[in-house]
Parts: structure tokens; sequence; C-alpha cells
């Protein structure tokens, strides 16, 4: 057996797009019910979905059968949890509030083994190398892990080009909400001026040289955001979809004025 090669890392380079759904529910049922979906890529959140190394290990399981690649987004940029999510298989990595050159330096250096990076050799233990049964696994594995560092703060977009331009940057994930807050917005992620500065920072992505990714589950702005240059965009989010879905089955049975059902014998 031999190391996959990371289909999601070729498309980004090849700024194929790459439509992706977001998962937090933290399930592997779910998710594997998601994976049948026609996605490109799905999402596991370590950062705020209630999510363990346990839980994504079951996940990344479960979608293994599928076509859809795995995206996972990490806690932190921590090194040691890093390492965990590699090792048990995801290949490719968004990893949150970066917001400087330095941090996503310090980032690629945590997914490459030494002497490139500190990544800890321990590949008999790990899902990845399939337990050393990919006997190519430490010569292939730093060319195969997908590094997407997250901009989500003025600080971030002040410093992007820099961040951009880092070696083993594969891309750039923005996220709305927290830009929204850091702006000055709280709570409004299609306020003017966070539409303003996120059209800002994906010209300023792309002219690094490197593709731009966001989520957004207004499906309008999705599509105003693939035209103006994203090449990999979660569209939805499994909690969100299923609140709403919940929330308007209800509400058509028990909206005010509506007849009682009959009562049964």
């Amino acid at each position: 057996m031999n190391t996959p090669a990371n289909g999601f890392k070729q498309a980004l380079a090849e700024r194929r797009a790459q439509i992706g759904l977001w998962l937090g529910l933290a399930d592997p049922y779910c998710a594997e019910i998601c994976a049948g979906a026609g996605f490109d890529w799905l999402a596991l959140d370590a950062e705020h979905g209630p999510n363990t190394i346990r839980t994504l290990l079951a996940q990344l399981q479960a979608l293994a059968a599928y076509p859809v690649h795995t995206v996972v987004r990490a806690a932190s940029g921590d090194p040691t949890h890093i390492k965990q999510l590699l090792d048990i298989g995801a290949q490719t990595l968004v990893v949150p509030l970066v917001e400087s050159a330095e941090q996503a330096r310090a980032v690629v250096r945590a997914t490459r083994y030494p002497p490139v990076g500190i990544r800890g050799v321990g590949t008999a233990l790990a899902r990845a190398s399939r337990w050393n049964r990919h006997a190519d696994y430490l010569q292939r594995a730093d060319s195969e892990i997908c590094v997407v560092v997250q901009a989500e703060s003025a600080t971030a977009l002040a410093n992007l080009e820099e961040i951009a331009r880092v070696e083993g940057v594969d891309g750039v994930f923005f996220g709305p909400a927290d830009l929204a807050a850091s702006l000055g917005h709280r709570g409004q992620p299609t306020h003017p001026d966070v539409r303003a500065a996120l059209d800002r920072a994906f010209a300023a992505t792309l002219s690094a040289g490197k593709p731009a990714g966001i989520l957004m589950g207004d499906e309008a702005l999705a599509r105003e955001f693939l035209a103006a240059g994203c090449t990999f965009v979660a569209v939805g989010v499994d909690t969100t979809l299923l609140a709403r879905a919940t929330s308007a089955l209800a509400a058509r049975f028990k909206s005010p004025g509506e007849a009682a059902a009959p009562a049964r014998s």
C-alpha cells in the first residue's frame, strides 16, 4: 500500500472550485449521511464543535469509504494537537486565528517531519501511515499535507500578503463571523464593511498566488464569493440545517390559527 495523494490539495493548486459543508454535530453517523450528499469536502470542526481526538477519528473512519475529502479545523495551532490530528489520518488542516507570517510558519513546521519541521515520528501508532503499512509514508507525508490558515481578524488582514506567501501554506480561509466582530460589527458577517474587507482580502490572497476559501451559509453570497475568486467554499453547516429544518417543521404544525389535529379514538 502507498500513501494516498491529497486530491483536495491538488484541486486547490489547480484553482478548481470545491464546494463543502461544515460539520459540527461531532457524530460519525451524521457525518456519513452528509458524505453521500455530493459535496467535494466536509469539514470536521474541532474548534467550536464538541469534538475530541476520538470523535474525529470515528468520523474520519466513517467518511473513508466515500469519494469526499475530509478537512479538519484544528482547535488551535498547538503542535501537539496538530500532531495528533495528522496521526489519526487528517491530510488537510484549517488552523484558526493565524495573524502573522511567523504564526503561519510555525503551523507549517508542526505539519512537517524533521529536519524541515517538528512533527514527531510515531508511524507505528499512526492510522495515517496505516501503522507502517504505507511503506513510503515518511517520504511522502510532508508533500501530501495541505495547510490552510484561517484569517479572521483585522490584524490578520493587515498581514495577509505576508501570511499567504509563507512556503507550505496551501490556502487562506476567511472567517466572516470573527472578522465582523474584529471590525466592530459583531453578529453582522454580511455588513458592507465586512464585505469590502473580504473583497480586498480575496484579492490580496490571490495576488500572493494562493487560493482563498470561506464559510458562507447565505447561498447568494456564497455564489458571489465563488465569482470573486474563492475556490473552496463551505455553503452550509449541519447544525444550522438541522436547527432550521426542525424549527420550520414544528412551526408548520403549531402556528397560530392552525386547526388542531383530530383526536384519535
